[in-house]
């Protein structure tokens, strides 16, 4: 037993959040492409800084989870494992890279190996892909094909490898929780605005969602599809200057996480397979 638990000693229940760390977080990809360089985080509240995926993990670390945080670069998850171990949380870091299903089998396995089966595992995975393409290369006919595949390994591919992990053993279990982030470009395919990811692929992640909750509810598996509809409270994000004097557009990842927990503890009369959080002062997209 002390081999399979050897960054688990405890044997707490295992949460995975895949996609742990934020795009728009201090040294993020989007806060780098949008400002040139890194912003400063330090006033902000540790909830936020590492977005939706930092603040789930933070939550199911809160709650006594063993929580492992994956990353395809150990060193981008290092001041958010700091952050959970300084507020008594116990977590560890795996690195993952989605668009490999080697990475993918062998992340799992060391996660078994180390942590024990998950009893939780959120898919908040996302890419940039497309946001720095100028006007001219707004429409498909232009938009190249290997950031068309990696919107696919993301929204798509991946989440059906991870699936493939973690699902047979929460079936013969008879329990766990399988979420996934999603936006609102999930509910139906729209035009890539310039400065906009190519999102429509994530349409397929939400039907993934729903096959799954079809096929595996019964067996005990809860399988949810968030949609967060809007801006996300980040340090990139918080320091746009479009964002300063519209605080009630944008969405606090300490809420979201605390929705994620919400659907992790739901009775099972009443399962919830899809959440849409929009803010108050926003229209919600259908």
């Amino acid at each position: 037993m002390s081999e399979r638990r050897t960054a688990n000693p405890s044997g707490k229940e295992v949460a995975v959040v895949i996609g742990a760390t934020a795009k728009w977080q201090a040294d993020g990809r989007n806060t780098l492409l949008v400002h040139g360089h890194p912003v400063d985080d330090s006033e902000l509240p540790v909830g936020v800084r590492w977005g939706v995926g930092g603040a789930i993990a933070q939550k199911f670390a809160q709650e006594g989870f063993f929580v492992v945080v994956t990353t395809r670069r150990e060193s981008n998850a290092a001041p958010l494992a700091q952050a959970i171990r300084e507020h008594g949380g116990a977590c560890a870091i795996v690195e993952l890279d989605l668009t490999s299903e080697a990475s993918i089998s062998a992340a799992f396995a060391r996660i078994r190996r180390e942590a024990g089966e998950p009893a939780a595992v959120v898919y908040n995975a996302g890419y940039i892909e497309g946001r720095d393409l100028p006007p001219e290369q707004e429409l498909l006919e232009h938009f190249p094909t290997d950031m068309f595949d990696t919107a696919i390994h993301i929204a798509c591919r991946g989440p059906f490898l991870v699936a493939k992990e973690v699902l047979p053993a929460m079936r013969q279990r008879g329990s766990g929780s399988f979420f996934f982030s999603n936006n609102s470009n999930s509910l139906r395919g729209r035009k890539r605005h310039t400065g906009q990811s190519l999102y429509y692929p994530r349409v397929m992640m939400r039907a993934l969602a729903q096959a799954l909750t079809e096929e595996y509810s019964e067996f005990g598996v809860h399988v949810a599809n968030i949609v967060i509809d809007g801006t996300i409270d980040s340090p990139g994000t918080r320091a746009m200057p479009r964002n300063q004097n519209r605080r009630d557009l944008i969405i606090n990842p300490v809420k979201i996480a605390e929705a994620f927990w919400y659907l992790h503890t739901q009775d099972r009369s009443c399962w919830s397979h899809e959440l849409q959080l929009t803010p108050f002062a926003s229209r919600p997209s259908y």
